[in-house]
């Protein structure tokens, strides 16, 4: 059994906590891990860790990895398989399928789990259970799981079931979101469940059904490994429902009942909250009903005398919302794209594969930043045409390279680094690092950077 978790997505539903610079799958919204650190754990209980797969695009490589070696230090670099742009589910699958098949080499008989990185999922014993069933009776059929329904949810696609065949059912037909009263009629028939985006089949069922429903797909895999990825932009943005599993006649379906979300809105995340008694107790509420706040900075979040609300709160961004109208947080991405404001895209906090950063302090004249830097990592050896800059170690031990001088600086010692000098900050410790940065210049911006050594590959600029 091999495991593959799907987590290149964007996310942006949950805007302003999520963003282009570190999505969705990389929060943590219920729990102290990631929703991508709870896939993984999650599986985990299935098969071993080494058998455990992840897809993503080069920007998220290193909050994928990062993030995954707290949890399973062993994680090998060799298992984070990158896509050259992101397309959807199915050109993800696609190259998943094709990576195993050409670089590990797989046996193609072997069962495959597709799941995306950013559910939530309450019972994970029990959905543990509902998989390994899965995948020892999944056999040459196209496998998923059906949430049961909990109510007449309109946010869903929905799978009908056909006849029932021992431990799955057929599948009839996948419908898309309905309205309420569709929405209303599948829950009172009690043959429609909710469609998890979780699938399951071997390399030779996929390869046949693929060749049979998506020739374009097939073509692409019987390339090279290189033409493939070099060809992989050509591929259409489509996901695997539409794609394979609606024209397939060899999909089936298990029913699976753990208690699900794809945590796909604030109101989705404020039940998953309030159900689980995970509210913030640092927030007041005063003659205040039905309020969900969230802090992603622990801010404490006031009210007094409102009702029905939810309020985020991420850094530089508070979002407030009426409950109930999760969808609307999409018209305000929209204004924000068109009116070019960065809020859109990036957040205050921003990931680097050596740590991270957030701004404190951003004006014309000079910024602040607290910089921190993981166990072993290092920044480039690099300078800066515009600003100079002074470190100041506030945890930790840090090696700088300012110029000609190699400097171990501790808690409360600095250094001053002039524009045009050549610099590098590196912990070679066994805890975070943190500075505090203080840029001054007559330009700021992240752009402003000459590499000359990266380990990660980076070239100059962000």
């Amino acid at each position: 059994m091999i495991g593959i978790i799907l987590c290149g997505g964007s996310g942006k539903r949950l805007w302003p906590l999520s963003r282009t610079n570190f999505p969705k799958q990389f929060l943590r919204l219920y729990s102290d891990r990631s929703l991508l650190q709870e896939t993984f754990l999650r599986i985990q209980k299935v098969m071993s860790a080494d058998h455990i797969y992840l897809v993503t695009n080069q920007a998220n490589y290193y909050n994928v990895f990062n993030q995954i070696r707290k949890v399973y230090p062993l994680i090998k670099k060799d298992q984070i398989i990158i896509e050259p742009i992101s397309l959807n589910t199915a050109p993800a699958i696609l190259l998943a399928v094709k990576y195993l098949s050409d670089r590990t080499k797989i046996d193609e008989k072997e069962p495959l789990i597709f799941l995306p990185a950013d559910h939530y999922i309450g019972q994970s014993e029990k959905f543990a259970e509902t998989v390994k069933l899965a995948l020892e009776n999944v056999g040459d059929n196209v496998g998923t799981l059906g949430i049961a329904p909990t109510g007449p949810e309109t946010g869903f696609g929905y799978i009908e079931k056909g006849e029932p065949q021992g431990a799955y059912h057929l599948v009839k037909s996948f419908k898309e979101k309905p309205d309420r009263a569709t929405a209303e009629k599948y829950l009172e028939s009690g043959q429609y469940v909710w469609n998890g985006g979780i699938y399951f089949f071997s390399t030779e069922t996929f390869l046949g059904e693929i060749k049979s429903h998506a020739p374009q797909l097939f073509e692409h895999f019987e390339k090279t490994y290189e033409e493939f990825l070099e060809g992989f932009g050509q591929l259409k943005e489509e996901p695997i429902d539409t794609a394979l599993s609606e024209k397939s006649d060899k999909v089936i379906v298990f029913d699976g009942d753990f208690d699900w979300s794809d945590i796909g809105s604030f109101d989705a995340l404020a039940e998953i909250a309030e159900k689980n008694n995970l509210l913030e107790p640092k927030h007041i509420f005063m003659d205040s009903n039905n309020v969900f706040a969230h802090s992603e900075s622990d801010k404490t979040i006031a009210t007094l005398g409102v009702d029905d609300v939810i309020i985020i709160e991420s850094n530089d961004v508070v979002f407030v919302q009426k409950r109930g109208e999760s969808e609307g947080v999409k018209k305000v991405v929209a204004y924000l794209k068109e009116n070019k404001r960065k809020e859109a895209e990036h957040n205050v906090i921003v990931y680097r594969p050596w740590g991270k950063y957030e701004v404190l302090i951003d004006s014309d004249s000079h910024k602040v930043k607290k910089i921190t830097v993981f166990p072993g990592a290092s920044l480039s050896l690099q300078s800066h045409e515009h600003r100079s800059e002074h470190w100041v170690v506030v945890k930790g031990t840090a090696t700088v390279v300012n110029g000609e001088n190699l400097l171990t600086l501790r808690e409360n010692e600095s250094t001053y680094i002039l524009a045009k000098s050549l610099h590098r900050l590196s912990n070679s410790g066994k805890e975070n690092l943190e500075i505090i940065e203080v840029q001054t210049g007559d330009y700021l911006g992240e752009d402003d950077i000459v590499r000359y050594e990266d380990v990660y590959g980076r070239q100059d600029g962000v």
